[in-house]
């Protein structure tokens, strides 16, 4: 394939993933249309939290994109995603607009189960893309790209209070039709670049990736007080539409970058023609790979020749820091650790948001959409602070990562005993410090997975410890807070059926208080993670930015 030096940032890739990783966060979606369809399926809490399983399966179940990402193009995976999400999320659409009546229940389960699954394709290929061209600035990649799919459900909800008027079947049509839009508009853009290797402390780069975040936040807070704005003030439809054009502009934020630069470039380059070079697709990935591990290649005839004078030792098998095969990242202790950190973390807290409209409707909220905006703007908060942070102390302290899952997960405990509590006064603050600390969970385990395991596999590992929240999904929500509800409901409403509502705190009081003890442990597990990679991070960041260890060792 042809490639232009030089003419193909990539920041443009970043500018473009974050309307993929908007539309990657459609599971988030859930408890908007989850109510509706408890209605017009006639379902028990128990039923509906089983569809939340379905639901963070398909969005978590990443093993197969995670393997082709290594042999396929990005745009034949984004292509995947849009006919997953067109096929799931129609069906659903026909079962609770009642185009087609009497779907059964367990086709409904694997429809969401398919629908959600494009989140994995969509997040898989833009992550491994976008960590592989700026290989030296992970974390705050991690970041920003994890903190777009946290503002995702309030960009969702935008759209469903304002432009959909709370139609949970035009909400479900919007998602059929619009994520394949965003993945064909975009596939174009979404592609291997020449990795960057600037050093993130360098001012260009730092200033890119500043403007980035700010556009970020300013979508946040601009989301959040547009949301609070129309539930209070119940804003008319011209205001409202001008609210959504407003969020519709901030999403372009981050294509100045790309823009700029190519204005720049034009400028000093002005009347010079640019070189191409002949490069094919395994060419280009190899390239990725080296640069990212920052590895030097030789030939094989120089290989032997060295190994034979002893110049070169050739290493029996990786250590942390390097790349490592799959299987071999299997059987490390510190990957176990790590995946039971992250399960914990993210296990409980994807628990209180599959069931956070009935969480609102037990502690007495009329409007839980604002339940739903709160937690995305904190999420996205948590998912682009912990990356930006994380990365700042690991390049001046030489800080392991972990070390904030172990603090956040501190504070989830204290949420987790303020929803038990039951006082209507806490709801909003424990929504908004639990939706901080969950996208914590996310930024920080992306880039510790990267860099302890390598980039190379980056993909299978990076979607196998997403396998945590369909797990903890699962145990807490499907088999635990479901049937806990059920039987609180039975008991205020004997006689009444099963698709009825449960009032109180006691509804999830048992939920709750099994939630702080499992992030108790994930506490204490993340301590220990952290003690043990203390001299990996020594090793990585010595000389305060990224060195990948070289693959064999030179007397």
């Amino acid at each position: 394939m042809k490639v232009k030096v030089g003419t193909r940032p990539p920041w443009i890739g970043l500018a473009a993933a974050a309307w993929v990783e908007v539309a990657a966060g459609s599971a988030y979606c859930f408890p908007l249309y989850s109510h509706a369809a408890k209605t017009v399926l006639g379902i028990d809490q128990r039923g509906l939290t089983m569809l939340g399983v379905a639901n963070d399966i398909g969005e978590n179940f990443g093993l197969v994109p995670g393997v082709l990402c290594n042999r396929l193009p990005p745009w034949s995976v984004l292509s995947v995603a849009a006919v997953l999400s067109f096929v799931g999320y129609g069906i659903l659409w026909l079962a609770v607009s009642k185009t087609v009546i009497g779907i059964p229940y367990w086709v409904l389960w694997i429809a969401l189960c398919i629908a959600t699954n494009s989140s994995a394709w969509l997040g898989t290929s833009i992550l491994v893309t976008n960590m592989r061209n700026f290989p030296l600035s992970r974390g705050t990649v991690a970041g920003i790209l994890k903190g777009y799919v946290g503002l995702s459900a309030a960009v969702y909800t935008e759209v469903y209070t304002g432009v959909l008027h709370n139609s949970a079947t035009h909400l479900l049509l919007c998602l059929s039709l619009g994520i394949p839009a965003v993945c064909f508009l975009s596939m174009y853009f979404v592609r291997p670049c020449i990795p960057s290797v600037e050093e993130e402390n360098s001012s260009e780069e730092r200033c890119h990736f500043l403007f980035t975040q700010l556009a970020s936040v300013i979508l946040g807070v601009y989301l959040l007080v547009s949301t609070v704005l129309d539930d209070v003030l119940g804003l008319s439809t011209h205001v409202t539409y001008a609210l959504f054009g407003g969020m519709f502009l901030l999403l372009f934020a981050p294509l100045a970058i790309p823009v700029k630069m190519t204005l720049w470039r034009k400028k000093r380059e002005l009347g010079s023609i640019d070189r191409l070079v002949d490069w094919s697709s395994e060419e280009i990935s190899n390239l990725l790979i080296a640069t990212s591990s920052s590895v030097i290649y030789a030939s094989d005839e120089d290989i032997l020749l060295a190994e034979g004078e002893g110049a070169i030792i050739k290493k029996k098998s990786p250590r942390r820091g390097e790349d490592f095969e799959f299987c071999e990242a299997l059987i490390k202790a510190d990957f176990w650790l790590l995946f039971m950190v992250y399960f914990l973390g993210v296990g409980s807290g994807v628990t209180v948001l599959n069931n956070l409209a009935q969480i609102g409707i037990a502690a007495g909220t009329e409007d839980t959409t604002i339940l739903l905006s709160l937690f995305s703007f904190c999420n996205f908060v948590g998912r682009l602070g912990g990356g930006a942070v994380s990365e700042h102390f690991v390049r001046s302290r030489m800080l392991p990562r972990p070390i904030w899952m172990t603090l956040t997960q501190i504070i989830m405990v204290i949420s987790y005993l303020l929803f038990a509590s039951g006082i209507p006064a806490t709801l909003y603050t424990s929504t908004a410090l639990l939706g901080i600390c969950y996208g914590v969970q996310f930024s920080v385990m992306v880039p510790t997975a990267s860099e302890l395991f390598g980039l190379k596999h980056f993909g299978m590992m990076y979607n196998f410890m997403l396998l945590g929240n369909p797990l903890g999904a699962f145990l807490f929500s499907g088999l635990l807070a479901g049937y806990i509800y059920d039987k609180e409901a039975a008991r205020q409403y004997p006689g009444f059926g099963s698709s009825i509502s449960c009032f109180g705190p006691n509804c999830f009081r048992v939920t709750f208080l099994v939630l702080a003890g499992m992030c108790t442990l994930g506490t204490v597990l993340s301590v220990v993670l952290t003690v043990r990679i203390r001299p990996v991070y020594q090793m990585l960041y010595a000389s305060g930015s990224f060195r990948h260890p070289r693959s064999t060792s030179i007397h």
